[in-house]
């Protein structure tokens, strides 16, 4: 039986990642989470796992934990992966989120273990995209416009470095953006989501307020995309790197009307200045051709349904 390592197993992409794995029923899992970690999300599996505590920022924590578990493979999904937060504190993103990868290929490289890593690398790379660059294709520039994206521009090119220079078999998937269910309220279908069944419920006036509505994104579902980090694993080449995306794109003016049009109260929209951006990419449509040709994935559940189940999702909180 296969032993997995899911690091940022608390989060959204890994709790779902758990459940895919846990369905399919063959493999031993293994999840890291720091001491302050919140654990909403893994309790309904939190005693079929087996949980480690580990700070990947501490190169003994990790070295540690992967001389103990030995996995055969890793799905690196711990990250500070916030946009906005990393303007605010853009040290604090760029150290987490490098050193975190430092130290988990220094380990595996120290301790001489064979195993395949998945490294959860993001659209945010490709930044600044032209109209004439779209769909985006892995060859793209990179120009990114948040320190969030320059240290997945560095996790990913660490990916390709360490496969370069020390044989450590990664595999970079450039996700696109990626909905669903436990999804924080941070990010903006989730955050449109939860002030509607809040103002449903009378908490709040009826009142959403919303940033930038023009910007575009391709958008998939959490559980489609997590299946496709496993079909990275099982059959792309290590140190390169792949889109994982619909091949779609949303205006969130379109993903906000739709979520209006399932709410049950009338509800006014205003933008609010804070939730503007320094610098906002204005679309990010993804070429999913090399991910599709090297797995035969495909993504199986439509966006609406995506949404419908998030916005249930905070009904029900």
């Amino acid at each position: 039986m296969r032993k997995v390592l899911v690091t940022g197993v608390t989060g959204f992409a890994g709790s779902h990642l758990v459940d895919y794995m846990l369905e399919r029923g063959d493999c031993q899992i293994f999840g890291i989470q720091r001491w302050r970690s919140r654990t909403e999300n893994i309790e309904h599996f939190a005693d079929r796992i087996t949980l480690l505590e580990c700070d990947l920022r501490d190169a003994t924590s990790t070295r540690d934990t992967l001389e103990k578990v030995r996995p055969d493979w890793i799905f690196h999904l711990a990250a500070q992966s916030f946009v906005p937060t990393s303007w605010i504190a853009p040290s604090e993103s760029l150290t987490t989120n490098v050193m975190a990868q430092v130290n988990l290929f220094e380990a595996v490289r120290h301790i001489d273990l064979k195993c395949r890593i998945q490294l959860a690398c993001s659209s945010e790379e490709y930044g600044m995209v032209y109209p004439d660059e779209v769909p985006i294709k892995e060859t793209n520039p990179l120009r990114p416009l948040s320190p969030y994206a320059v240290s997945k521009v560095t996790q990913d090119m660490l990916g390709y470095q360490y496969w370069m220079s020390w044989k450590v078999d990664s595999v970079r998937t450039r996700g696109f953006n990626h909905e669903g269910p436990r999804r924080g309220p941070v990010f903006v279908a989730s955050d449109f989501a939860k002030q509607i069944a809040d103002i449903e419920k009378g908490r709040r006036a009826p009142v959403l307020y919303v940033g930038n509505l023009e910007a575009q994104r391709d958008f998939t579902d959490v559980r489609d995309m997590v299946r496709a980090y496993w079909m990275a694993l099982e059959k792309c080449e290590p140190g390169e790197a792949y889109n994982i995306c619909s091949g779609k794109a949303w205006r969130i003016s379109a993903l906000l009307d739709f979520l209006l049009g399932l709410a049950k109260v009338k509800i006014e929209v205003r933008q609010d200045a804070a939730r503007l951006r320094p610098s906002d990419v204005p679309i990010l449509l993804g070429d999913n051709t090399k991910f599709v040709q090297a797995t035969g994935w495909q993504p199986t559940i439509p966006f609406e349904q995506t949404l419908t189940d998030m916005l249930e999702y905070w009904r029900n909180r």
